[in-house]
């Protein structure tokens, strides 16, 4: 499930790290979070280094539907609820900074961006109530938004809320630029080397991996989830995952950003291309790794989209991983209480446009001893603390169920035999909880248990990946770490392989 954005599309690879080296600061991740923060302290003249596990551009920004908007969705109510409306005004603050930043430096480093109004519509006359309050809340801060009683979409809606002058951009070339730009200011970017080991030494931070270690004065955690994370901020995280297709369609394509205001999620925008505009729809999420068939929800999105587009001619499909915090607010701050030397970013609720770009700039400020006046917004989620301790015991309870259900489900018989290509199972092999799957040919036999919490690891039937429900550590076929707060892979057993 190659995404849309990186099909066809050459961009530049990076060696690995090769050694130990020293710098300021090592950032960790290099999606639009990561690489805003090393360019912006490069710029600063300071020493910079990514570490990116894959490559530039592989997971979350480099799935998204690149939305840049201060209208996200009904974002904009939920936050006035748990915080009130100055804690809302911040947060809009803060994204109109990253809003603005990001198209200046689109513009100054020729990234096409497409300025286009933002819906959120409803789908059925229940989801009226959510658009008018949506409306009402972005008002109640500034922000222009118009309330509409008709939409001309070939769809069925119930009303929405515009704001015009958004925008929308293709996120790998937004990354190309700035990868492009950081290397220009001498930082560095090392792909294929994953952070796995945090350690302090003579007042310093100290990131190993397979290919080195990385001395720096401080670090940036960018990778969703934060790895290294010593005061449980995963468990203030809900790990959603998202599904996009992209269709060329015979009928006109609605020349607006459009989300639904309730579920399933509908998320429609277009992008140009050499031969014409295309399609993105996107939605129907779900927590990781709790749902019976994630095949059955991109079957889904695609029936849809054959619905209202017919004889719509798939180019693409893909998935995205986002994760909605509980507070309801993004999160800047340090992984470990006491340590402002080490930051993570995260909490983007799917519009990390805006949001990550930011964070970014809210951690590179951190770092320098600064504090925007929009910085609260992401200050430690502090606010709203009565509500977010409720939804947060919820949220847990779920994970705990989530942590018996798996284990117990091993003491059911299991089949005894390997799995048909494209599946997979979770089984007891003498004591051992053993995920065995078959993909390409080839049946691959790994511990079941997540290495970050001991988790008991799902089969992804649409992604072919173990899923992990507790935190949303997702991992190859062969154990291998895809993303999640997990650093280290699925145990092979013995006989893993077999052709």
């Amino acid at each position: 499930m190659t995404s849309f954005w990186l099909t066809d599309v050459p961009v530049p690879t990076r060696s690995p790290l090769d050694g130990d080296i020293e710098v300021d600061t090592v950032v960790i991740g290099a999606g639009i979070v990561g690489l805003t923060a090393a360019l912006v302290l490069a710029e600063q003249g300071r020493r910079v280094a990514v570490l990116e596990a894959r490559q530039v551009g592989a997971v979350t920004t480099g799935a998204s539907t690149a939305k840049i908007s201060l209208l996200q969705g009904t974002r904009a109510q939920a936050i006035a609820r748990r915080h009130g409306t100055e804690v809302l005004a911040q947060y809009v603050m803060a994204n109109q900074v990253g809003f603005d930043w990001l198209l200046d430096f689109c513009a100054d480093h020729d990234v096409a961006v497409q300025r286009v109004p933002a819906v959120t519509y409803a789908q059925n006359g229940d989801e009226a109530a959510a658009v008018r309050a949506e409306y009402e809340a972005t008002r109640s801060v500034g922000l222009p938004t118009q309330l509409l009683d008709e939409l001309e979409l070939p769809f069925p809606t119930h009303g929405g809320v515009r704001l015009r002058e958004q925008a929308q951009v293709d996120p790998v070339a937004v990354l190309t630029a700035l990868a492009a730009d950081i290397e220009a200011h001498s930082g560095r970017i090392f792909e294929s080397t994953r952070a796995q080991r945090l350690r302090r030494h003579n007042n310093r931070v100290v990131i190993g991996t397979d290919h080195g270690d990385v001395s720096a004065a401080n670090a940036i955690v960018a990778t969703g989830s934060p790895v290294f994370d010593r005061r449980a901020i995963f468990g203030q995280l809900i790990a959603q995952r998202s599904y996009l297709a992209a269709f060329e369609v015979s009928e006109p394509i609605p020349r607006e950003m459009l989300v639904s205001a309730g579920r399933p999620i509908r998320s429609l925008r277009w992008c140009p291309t050499e031969s014409g505009d295309v399609l993105l729809v996107g939605g129907n999420g779900h927590d990781v790794g709790r749902v019976d068939s994630e095949a059955d929800h991109v079957a889904e999105l695609l029936d849809w989209t054959d619905r209202w587009y017919p004889g719509a001619r798939l180019l693409d499909r893909w998935s995205a991983q986002d994760y909605h915090p509980i507070s309801e607010l993004p999160f800047v701050g340090p992984v470990q209480l006491g340590a402002d030397d080490v930051l993570c970013a995260t909490g983007f609720a799917k519009w990390g446009m805006t949001n990550g770009v930011a964070a970014a700039l809210a951690a590179a400020d951190r770092l320098s001893g600064r504090q925007p006046a929009w910085s609260g917004a992401y200050d430690g989620w502090r606010t709203g603390a009565v509500k977010s301790l409720f939804a947060g015991v919820q949220a847990n309870a779920a994970v705990a169920r989530h942590l018996s259900t798996g284990w117990l489900h091993l003491f059911e018989p299991g089949s005894g035999s390997d799995p048909a290509e494209g599946e997979g199972t979770v089984d007891r092999q003498g004591l051992q909880p053993t995920a065995l799957c078959t993909v390409d040919g080839r049946t691959h036999r790994v511990s079941a248990v997540c290495t970050h919490l001991r988790g008991i690891v799902n089969w992804n039937d649409a992604e072919k990946t173990w899923d992990c429900p507790l935190h949303g550590s997702r991992f190859a076929p062969d154990g291998a770490v895809l993303e999640g707060p997990a650093t280290a892979p699925l145990t092979r057993n013995r006989h893993a392989e077999s052709p």
